[in-house]
């Protein structure tokens, strides 16, 4: 195995848009200076304009073989759409990286984290492509009289089997992840979807991780999500968002009380909450309405006070993890899997117009974390490239589900597979919740328990008391303290996912282990129908 980082040559054509529709020209030509410098083997983008900018696309000739397999990856989670394509198009934008496998040689490409840019490359058979979406929302940005740092530009390149070199590459685009773990716990989503619970239900889950964790010395958590904050319903649908101060009226009243009471079991509390969402709109720092209340614009400094204010008020209510969500939903107006080469809506406007929404995200994700001091931070529905180095970990895919195992299948499997090199690279990864409920098959769950658990990564599990059974705690206590452990020394890796979106055969502790991720009817192209956002 040969593994090296070359160096990034100077692009063979540079050119810029101004307007978002309109046309590319030179550079000079249209008042913007791309700057181009070196950092080590990298490239340094840089860019100042006199006006408006909206994107920069910089190209190198490089020929690649037809045969050639390509890889990218996602702007914010996956939705069960990763894998090696045999035959990728050449106007297809692969977000943030890319790896090229001929054969036995594997060659790659990226971004460092926190860029100042959505970066997304473009791969035909004569070269390939880096596009920087610089916009502030739909907007251009007006950058005034400083230079933004766009992105810095890496290439990897090796022999071998391709998993390393991507695992190379993600280590070659971050230096300063915060991955933490094991992180390892109970979270309620996927069996009470928010609703019919109570504080003593989060115990009860609280108490049965710490029971099935015996004297392990590390600790899992309890973690209450979505549906402890004030009701808000419409059209039958549950409204969550702001304020985060009080709790739902009853057992959750005293969300302090709730921490101590989940500590009490022997378990580290934590909490779910959607910064970015309020009930009512708020006095300043409003974006638009938005899912039976409002967004909120992480440009306008209102916002980000508030979001600090939360945080800190939930971590001195005694809640050690905080996993926040829906944030890239509400900014940008859109989930990932719509977004394509625009990640921002094309309505989408914005308080400040002098920072490009990756800077402004990126701004969000440093508040968050600043105000958790020295708690934990989950992420999810983030864009995991901004927010590597400011979150522990990060929710990489889809909601697996409680209810129909063939949305596990396809979200949970697939992110494990092909966002495996990001975990302790850029954060610990969090292939989502396995679930134990009367709706999915146990048989199909144990396996991704005992997957997730020997990957290392994070393992959090919603057990619905009904479906518990001596065997089925015991796959449980088992999976938990392998969890708790850090997993199989050496993790695991796929090893038929250049074929396979799911790989059902994987490399653990030196052996190979293949699992059966299909029901007996075979996939069902129609029921995804547990598309109920949260958890």
């Amino acid at each position: 195995m040969t593994i090296r980082v070359e160096q990034v040559p100077l692009p063979d054509l540079v050119r810029v848009q101004v307007r978002p529709d309109g046309g590319w020209s030179p550079p000079g030509a249209v008042g913007v200076q791309v700057f181009l410098g070196r950092d080590g083997e990298g490239l340094r983008v840089g860019l100042a304009a006199t006006g408006e900018l909206s994107r920069v696309h910089l190209r190198w000739r490089r020929a690649r073989s037809s045969a050639a397999l390509v890889l990218g990856d996602a702007w914010e989670r996956s939705y069960g759409d990763l894998g090696w394509q045999a035959s990728a198009r050449a106007e297809q934008i692969h977000p943030w990286m890319v790896l090229i496998h001929d054969d036995q040689t594997t060659w790659g490409a990226g971004v460092d984290v926190r860029a100042g840019a959505f970066a997304g490359w473009s791969v035909d058979p004569a070269g390939v492509s880096l596009w920087l979406d610089v916009r502030a929302g739909a907007d251009p940005v007006v950058l005034g009289d400083r230079e933004l740092a766009a992105a810095t530009v890496r290439w990897v390149a090796g022999e071998g089997e391709p998993f390393a070199i991507q695992c190379a590459l993600a280590a070659a685009l971050c230096s300063d992840a915060l991955p933490v773990g094991p992180l390892v716990g109970a979270n309620n989503w996927y069996y009470a979807y928010g609703r019919d619970f109570d504080a003593d239900a989060v115990v009860r889950d609280a108490r049965l991780v710490a029971d099935l964790s015996g004297d392990h010395p590390v600790r899992p958590f309890g973690v209450v999500d979505d549906g402890w904050s004030i009701d808000g319903t419409a059209d039958g649908r549950v409204s969550s968002g702001g304020p985060w101060d009080p709790g739902r009226a009853g057992s959750f009243a005293d969300m302090a009380e709730v921490a101590g009471r989940i500590a009490a079991e022997g378990v580290r509390p934590g909490i779910w909450f959607r910064p970015l969402q309020a009930r009512i709109a708020p006095r300043a720092g409003a974006l638009r309405p938005w899912e039976y209340g409002w967004a909120l614009d992480p440009s306008h400094p209102a916002t980000l006070e508030t979001v600090a204010t939360d945080v800190r008020r939930i971590r001195d209510w005694g809640f050690e993890l905080i996993k926040h969500d829906f944030s890239t939903f509400e900014a940008l107006g859109r989930w990932g899997f719509a977004m394509g080469p625009r990640p921002a809506a094309d309505d989408l406007h914005v308080h400040d117009r002098g920072r490009s929404t990756a800077e402004v995200l990126v701004a969000l994700y440093r508040t968050i974390h600043e105000a958790a001091g020295d708690g934990i931070v989950l992420a999810c529905n983030v864009v995991g490239h901004l927010a590597a180095g400011l979150v522990h970990g990060q929710r990489t895919g889809d909601d697996t589900s409680g209810r129909v195992w063939e949305r596990t299948r396809r979200m949970g499997v697939n992110t494990l597979a092909f966002r495996l090199a990001q975990h302790g690279r850029f954060f610990t990864i969090d292939a989502d919740c396995v679930a134990s409920t009367p709706g999915t098959d146990w048989g199909k769950n144990r396996q991704f328990l005992d997957l997730v658990a020997r990957s290392g990564t994070a393992l959090f599990v919603s057990v619905d008391p009904a479906t518990r059974t001596d065997a089925v705690d015991a796959d449980l206590a088992a999976a938990l303290r392998l969890a708790l452990d850090g997993g199989q020394p050496g993790g695991v890796e796929p090893v038929d996912w250049l074929h396979n979106p799911t790989p059902a055969t994987w490399r653990s502790g030196g052996r190979t282990r293949t699992y059966d991720w299909f029901e007996y009817s075979g996939a069902d192209p129609f029921d995804l129908t547990d598309a109920e956002p949260g958890g």
